[in-house]
């Protein structure tokens, strides 16, 4: 799963893969928002831990499940 974060008045994004499902990304950051919640935690594919403060997000982009391919497609 292809995770990309807009951080506000940053002209960078946060780019990782994720092995956790659209859902449950989709979950965490409606939680997160609605609460008084300071901060979204996200983990990716390597376990590396991402701290995202919720007043710092300006988008989050959730990619599609489906591997790429590689070579020649037809």
């Amino acid at each position: 799963m292809d995770i990309r974060i807009g951080i506000i008045n940053s002209p960078r994004e946060i780019n990782f893969e994720s092995s956790q499902t659209a859902q449950e990304v989709e979950s965490i950051v409606a939680t997160a928002l609605e609460s008084n919640t300071t901060f979204v935690k996200l983990v990716d594919s390597k376990g590396k831990l991402y701290i995202v403060p919720v007043s710092g997000i300006g988008y989050i982009e959730i990619g599609s499940e489906s591997t790429r391919r590689v070579g020649f497609v037809a």
